[in-house]
């Protein structure tokens, strides 16, 4: 069976660019003083995590989305956690550990911080936000191609985020991956556990993770080969150069 990483282009979620209208929450990202105010009351100015320094040399990243007439990405707010839950039905044995390695690597190539809130039955994987604008936790699941038909042929993986448009930045709210059950199942032939010598199925599982949480928080495919965010990945286990300066730069933005 073919493994290629192989992911659909445009990683935002279709369906789910929402206007955030709801008042009080306007007034939290509101970039006059009563929102400032409102955030200095409830804690939300500091940012949860360092910022981490832009890596220098050449490499290539481009954003899933940018800011209205502006080339500075669309990114999560540094000063909240990204709230993530897993469904770990037709998840390899080893999910836990691989979920919590994937998310560790974005989390310190970014600076933001991740909060896992659980498990979870959910498998709403294409609409990720409630009534009344409300954002559900990051959802990273399992699935085959009769329940998500983007895992037809040889995708390994979906991931992507929602962003709400709010004034004066807009922040993604909520994301999802979904990974191929069949791809997850077969590959760790050669190796079932990190504590074993030959990890490199293993490695090979966690990358598509790390490609498919790079979506999630506002990477989007490039098309050099150098870089785990190729969109046709044929064996680099690690985020390349231009990845990890995307990343940088995603997690640099200021408190929404």
């Amino acid at each position: 069976m073919d493994h290629r990483e192989r992911r659909r282009h445009g990683p935002v979620l279709p369906g789910v660019l929402v206007a955030l209208v709801l008042a009080g929450l306007v007034l939290l990202r509101d970039p006059g003083s009563n929102g400032a105010r409102l955030r200095e009351l409830l804690g939300t100015e500091e940012r949860r995590a360092e910022a981490v320094t832009v890596p220098a040399g050449p490499g290539a990243y481009r954003f899933a989305a940018t800011q209205p007439g502006s080339d500075k990405p669309v990114s999560w707010n540094p000063c909240e956690d990204v709230e993530y839950v897993v469904n770990p039905a037709g998840a390899p044995a080893h999910w836990r550990a691989m979920v919590e390695r994937s998310v560790a690597t974005v989390s310190a190539a970014t600076g933001l911080r991740f909060s896992y809130e659980g498990e979870t039955d959910d498998r709403n994987f294409t609409d990720r936000i409630g009534a009344l604008g409300r954002a559900a936790p990051v959802l990273i699941g399992w699935a085959d191609e009769d329940e998500v038909e983007e895992l037809a042929g040889d995708v390994a993986g979906v991931g992507g985020a929602a962003y709400l448009e709010t004034p004066g930045r807009w922040s993604y709210s909520t994301g999802m991956v979904v990974l191929d059950t069949a791809v997850f199942t077969e590959l760790p032939a050669d190796g079932d556990s990190y504590d074993d010598p030959d990890t490199r199925a293993l490695d090979l599982q966690t990358a598509i993770l790390d490609h498919e949480l790079g979506h999630v928080v506002g990477l989007a495919h490039v098309e050099s080969r150098e870089e785990l965010m190729y969109a046709d990945n044929l064996g680099r286990t690690s985020f390349g150069a231009g990845d990890l300066q995307g990343l940088a730069r995603l997690g640099a933005a200021p408190c929404a």
